[in-house]
């Protein structure tokens, strides 16, 4: 022990006598290392931790699919039939997201919330740190009791210990505080960290949501633990036999419905999305930490050329080899270590500093913090990146030519045949790694700037919108909602410099659509089959206000009330798909199965495609009703959450930013304890669509160009080497007659050469990560032959920047001098 704290109080006296050297070193390190921290924080906190539940494994979320569709969730029904005739779990619990309007404050807000079963708090097995959770007879009979978060307790109560049996107003109704979760409990898991539910009230389904009208509404989801010895197929299967069950119990108008069960792990519902862009940046961090390590790698080995008299001198006394090599790799642990204390407090600076530019999409986003398994990780690979960086001078060492370096000096170019093999691999390989950032970045960039070039479908310039969400409790008919929505759109077109105004539950960019089954006229009832297309209800001029064109027909008027005749609109798409090669407009189709003993809705007009989401998803069928026939087109038992919230649009010929007082003022006018959420622009709600590609753009980017410029910084420190050693050839050659600028050619010569084998290796190495990233891309090819030749160009330029200093340092060299000095 005491001989290995000798060598390293010798390593380290050796680093000081170099301080410039050590702190670029150490400089090069940070880079990486704090680089490849932060982001294995990400990984870490969003796929390898588990979720702050008892045993996360066993917990699988259920629903159900009809035909190819995607998970709908379940319908109120089977929650209870699902608890009652499951076998291979010990719990079941169901749940829906909810929203409500919180007031009893200051300004009233929306809060995010869920309503549960009682089942759902064991199911998780998190108990509450203040309080108790609802019964199941409590959750029976809708006792109005809440359970709050910790963050809503420590924001609005300031963690009062006697919280408990206070009144909290939700939709302006009175709820009963009953318990506190702990700070780390989240559920349902929703996208993002800033739309964290904050609350949790009894389920206690209606009479109205477990009627047969409503037996086809799936608009629910199931949360169950796997009993022991139980598999995820198992369960699975269990699922599908309750899913038949559940069929043979739909109602007859509902009897030709085919549905299968579904079982997944909730872990991988939650990350499944995240999972391939968090594997490709910490691919792509990783690449960057060994361009750092490389770039140190050939730092060393310069150093090590430059000691070679002293090696042979030390050697030529006795000191073994693994002395040498031993002191070499002491050295590197020293450096690395000192680089990853520095990056560690990078990493730590960059996650405070840029958590909060996180996409939205990104799930679990609270749970990332340096801790201490982020420090061990990083230390772990501080001490394998010095053991590494330190191994190649080390064994270079080895190689050196005692006599040889002895007789010549320290000035000698013995040993630049040698070394010289070693020096060149360095470049190529960083070369080609930088290459393989390069091109992903081309890659990224050309898809977002594809993504961009997309029509959304609609105009978002001068667009103003705001969410916001009606108390049931107080709008508890349709027409104390229509008469809400004509006087807000009324008050708002008399604004000065208003140019149309419109309310719809969806907006186009927000990925807020729900989807809706139908039928088309004319269909056999033999083969009629339900088919599902995302739809709106709108009112007041929805259409014009977001500059969604109309291609034929009409759009919704005043008259297309409840007691006119129903219509709708649907989109391009929908009137191709259904009726190809004819006009859609006098055609009819049916709100669910033609069973149903609901109208048939005419189509009055068709409109653009616009994209529901960003600009990178596609656009498909889509259709909208006006909101004050909603009851006639869904039946009388039509929930009002059909029509009771959504968004206001408003056009003005005034930039929509200094629109947001007449709004307020206009809403508040109506209604004054209205909350309004996500006021902004049109134009901002298409930029938060796009940050997960720009995230994902931007950080790529980072990456590459700290690769290029750590590419060029150890290329110009080893062909400058390489130039010193080659001093009296350079010399003799000039002597001799060779110009100045053959000199240069030679050194810019040998450069390209290197420069184009990196190249040839990085398309390489590209072409076989080119899987990973081409899911991750939009319209472009991850194997793009321009992407690859730009990314080699860019290369060989920067390989030949590198090295011009040498070069002209080399080509201005005086001869005499030159071979007087070697």
């Amino acid at each position: 022990m005491r001989t290995l704290w000798h060598d390293f109080r010798y390593a380290f006296r050796q680093l000081r006598k170099s301080p410039g050297f050590s702190l670029t070193v150490v400089a090069t390190l940070a880079l990486g290392i704090g680089a490849t921290t932060a982001i294995f924080s990400l990984v870490e906190g969003v796929l390898l931790r588990p979720l702050p539940f008892r045993d996360p494994d066993r917990l699988v979320v259920l629903g159900d699919h009809i035909g190819n569709s995607r998970n709908l969730g379940v319908t109120a029904r089977e929650i209870s039939t699902y608890a009652r005739t499951t076998s291979t779990f010990t719990s079941v619990g169901g749940y829906s997201g909810a929203d409500y309007e919180l007031s009893g404050g200051e300004t009233p807000r929306q809060i995010a919330a869920a309503r549960l079963t009682a089942e759902v708090f064991p199911t998780l097995g998190v108990s509450p740190i203040l309080g108790r959770v609802f019964t199941p007879e409590e959750e029976t009979a809708r006792q109005p009791l809440v359970v709050i978060s910790y963050a809503l307790w420590l924001e609005r109560y300031q963690r009062d210990p006697h919280v408990l049996g206070r009144d909290i107003y939700l939709d302006r109704k009175a709820y009963t505080i009953v318990g506190v979760m702990p700070r780390s409990f989240e559920f349902p898991l929703r996208t993002g960290h800033l739309d964290q539910v904050q609350l949790w009230v009894p389920l206690g389904l209606t009479p109205d949501e477990l009627s047969e009208a409503n037996a086809g509404s799936w608009g629910f989801a199931l949360i169950a633990r796997l009993k022991n010895g139980v598999d995820l197929t198992q369960a699975a299967q269990d699922a599908d036999r309750v899913a038949r069950q559940v069929m043979r119990d739909f109602p007859a108008n509902m009897a030709a419905i085919r549905i299968q069960g579904d079982a997944r792990l909730l872990r991988e519902a939650t990350v499944s999305n995240t999972r391939p862009l968090l594997r490709m940046l910490f691919l792509a961090v990783t690449v960057v930490l060994l361009l750092a390590c490389v770039n140190v790698a050939g730092l060393l080995l310069v150093r090590a050329m430059q000691r070679r008299r002293e090696y042979a001198v030390r050697m030529a006394l006795g000191a073994r080899t693994s002395a040498i090599l031993a002191g070499s790799i002491y050295e590197g642990i020293l450096l690395s270590l000192g680089g990853g204390l520095l990056g560690l407090g990078l990493a730590a600076a960059a996650i405070r500093m840029t958590l909060h530019l996180l996409p939205e999409s990104m799930l679990l986003i609270d749970s990332v913090s340096m801790d201490w398994g982020v420090v061990a990780f990083a230390l772990l690979v501080a001490f394998a990146t010095g053991v590494l960086c330190g191994s190649v001078p080390a064994f270079a060492a080895l190689r050196t030519n005692i006599v040889a370096s002895l007789k010549d000096g320290a000035r000698s170019g013995t040993g630049s045949a040698s070394h010289g093999w070693l020096r060149s691999t360095l470049v190529v390989v960083e070369i080609a790694v930088a290459l393989m950032l390069v091109t992903a970045a081309g890659a990224f960039v050309r898809s977002f700037a594809k993504m961009r070039s997309v029509d959304p479908g609609f105009s978002p310039a001068h667009v103003l919108v705001a969410r916001y969400q009606l108390p049931v409790n107080h709008y508890a008919t349709h027409a104390a909602v229509t008469a809400f929505d004509e006087a807000v759109v009324n008050r708002l077109s008399a604004q000065p410099g208003m140019v149309s105004v419109g309310l719809g539950n969806s907006l186009p960019g927000s990925a807020s659509w729900g989807a809706a089954a139908y039928t088309v006229e004319g269909e056999p009832a033999s083969t009629w089959h339900l088919q599902f297309a995302p739809f709106a209800t709108v009112d007041g001029k929805y259409f014009q206000a977001l500059g969604i064109s109309l291609l034929d027909g009409r759009r919704f008027e005043d008259d297309d009330r409840a007691d006119s005749v129903p219509v709708v609109m649907v989109n391009r798409s929908m009137a191709q798909h259904l009726w190809p090669g004819q006009r859609a407009i006098g055609k009819r189709i049916h709100v669910g199965n033609p069973q149903k003993p609901y109208p048939w809705a005419t189509v009055v007009g068709i409109v653009a495609d616009t994209r529901l989401g960003g600009r990178d998803e596609p656009s498909g069928d889509q259709w909208y009703i006006p909101s004050r026939q909603p009851a006639t087109l869904f039946g009388p038992n039509e929930p009002l959450s059909m029509a009771s919230g959504g968004y206001i649009v408003m056009r003005s010929a005034l930039p929509p930013e200094q629109m947001e007082g007449a709004l307020r003022s206009a809403v508040a006018a109506v209604d004054p304890l209205l909350a309004l959420e996500d006021v902004q622009t049109m134009e901002d709600v298409i930029s938060n669509a796009e940050a997960p590609r720009r995230f994902n753009t931007g950080l790529i980017m980072t990456f590459a160009l700290s690769g290029l410029l750590l590419a060029v910084t150890g290329i110009y420190a080893v062909v400058a080497f390489s130039v010193s050693l080659r001093t009296q050839e350079i010399g003799i050659r000039m002597a001799l007659g060779a110009q100045r600028s053959e000199i240069a050619r030679m050194v810019l010569a040998s450069a390209a050469r290197l420069a184009l084998v990196g190249c040839a290796l990085g398309v390489a190495g590209s072409l076989a990560a080119s899987r990973m990233l081409s899911a991750l891309l939009f319209e472009v090819s991850s194997r793009d032959p321009w992407i690859y030749l730009g990314g080699a160009l860019v290369m060989v330029l920067a390989a030949l920047a590198a090295s011009a200093l040498p070069a002209r340092r080399a080509a201005s060299a005086d001869p005499l001098e030159a071979i007087r000095a070697s």
